[in-house]
């Protein structure tokens, strides 16, 4: 038996934290957030394999988060959410380590694929 993956989903809206939920509660071990501090603090805090990090959040947006986030826990993986489909936006999360960039609304077998393919 493998030991289940833990992601963390931090997303200022609860409805795309409750979304997500629905979508990996099956496959993953999973934590929320709804700022960019409460990120950090559950990293010094535990372990975490994956964060979903939406880059529009208040205080502490998703890009300065992902910085500081990877001061604390390099090998954590990261996928920066946006409401808008933005290249700039894009090129800079892959910049600062983001493993990848993914765009609401979201398409169910398009996060599962890209996630699987992350936590190999």
């Amino acid at each position: 038996m493998s030991i289940r993956k833990k992601i963390l989903i931090c997303d200022d809206e609860e409805g795309v934290r409750e979304s997500l939920k629905l979508i990996l509660e099956d496959d993953y071990d999973l934590a929320f957030a709804s700022t960019g501090i409460e990120v950090i603090d559950n990293l010094k805090k535990e372990p975490i394999d994956l964060i979903m990090l939406d880059i529009k959040m208040p205080k502490m947006n998703g890009l300065e988060t992902l910085r500081e986030l990877k001061n604390v826990s390099p090998k954590t993986k990261v996928v920066i959410v946006s409401g808008y489909r933005s290249v700039e936006a894009a090129n800079e999360a892959i910049k600062s380590g983001a493993s990848d960039y993914m765009v609401k609304p979201f398409d169910t077998d398009q996060i599962l694929k890209t996630l699987n393919k992350i936590l190999q």
